[in-house]
C-alpha cells in the first residue's frame, strides 16, 4: 500500500506574515492552491506533513 504524501499549507498574513489559515492537502490540491496563490499575489508556507 502506498502513502499519499501530505502537505500542510499555511495561508500568511499580507500585513504581518504571521499564520492565517491552515490547511493539510495532497500533492495535486498543493498544485491548485499554489496556482490560485501565484494568479493573487498569495504568501504561503508549504511544507511536507507527518504521516497520520
Amino acid at each position: 500500500m502506498t502513502k499519499t504524501m501530505r502537505f500542510e499549507i499555511v495561508r500568511l498574513d499580507e500585513t504581518n506574515g504571521s499564520a492565517a489559515d491552515r490547511l493539510i492537502a495532497d500533492a495535486a490540491t498543493v498544485r491548485e492552491v499554489v496556482d490560485a496563490a501565484a494568479r493573487t499575489g498569495e504568501r504561503l508556507l508549504i511544507r511536507p506533513c507527518p504521516t497520520v
